[in-house]
């Protein structure tokens, strides 16, 4: 091994350390947040459940702010790529929107904490959001994905000429939030548990029924 590449390797492993550490902290701050909200969150705690040191955490984040920061990104971050491992292109109109809201469907009900993130945001009248760089592009890029099947749906004279992306995604949105968030109110009010698994492809399969059936002309 020459010399240069003997004194890169322990920076490549730093590197390596550095970013599994900070990927450890933003998974369990995640929890800490969802669980607390952002107001109850605590570095100290977080730092507990880490292997690292609340020091630690300021200098990768810069402080809470910042790694709230962080979890916001990465939980949004983590839906849209969900999403784009969708080939939509080769799937016929309606099955494509289909697909996309079984997407949904399945990450919102495996992700409960993304679920109370996005309430806890809500409780703030969103206000850190406008802090996540790149985060209102990152989601508008499933917009646009609903969109350009939209258009050829409407080609192909299979959907109507009315239909708003925008729409399209909060009707989706609306239907996987609703099942995991209200949960336990729902259950109280009419005994059903939304996320009982004997009647969960019942509920996938009338998502996408409800969808494809707003679309057709």
């Amino acid at each position: 091994m020459t010399q240069e590449k003997s004194m890169s390797a322990p920076v490549g492993e730093r590197r390596r350390d550095a970013e599994r550490t900070r990927a450890e902290i933003v998974w369990v701050a995640t929890d800490e947040f969802a669980e607390r909200g952002y107001s109850g969150a605590r570095v100290d705690e977080i730092a507990a459940r880490t292997r690292t040191t609340k020091r630690m955490i300021y200098y990768y984040f810069g402080g809470k702010e910042g790694l709230y920061l962080a979890v916001l990104e990465r939980a949004y971050s983590e839906i849209r790529a969900a999403e784009r491992t969708v080939d939509v292109d080769h799937l016929e109109p309606a099955a494509a929107v289909r697909r996309l809201a079984e997407v949904t469907f399945d990450h919102h009900e495996a992700h409960p904490a993304f679920i109370k993130l996005v309430g806890v945001e809500n409780a703030q009248h969103a206000k850190h959001m406008g802090h996540v760089a790149g985060l209102v592009d990152l989601n508008s890029s499933a917009v646009a994905l609903l969109r350009n099947v939209l258009e050829r749906g409407r080609a192909e004279g299979l959907f109507r000429d009315d239909v708003d992306a925008l729409d399209v995604h909060m009707m989706i949105s609306s239907f996987c939030f609703f099942r995991v968030a209200n949960r336990h109110t729902f259950g109280a009010l009419f005994d059903r548990d939304l996320l009982d698994p004997a009647r969960r492809d019942h509920y996938r399969t009338m998502l996408g029924d409800l969808v494809t059936g707003y679309l057709k002309r």
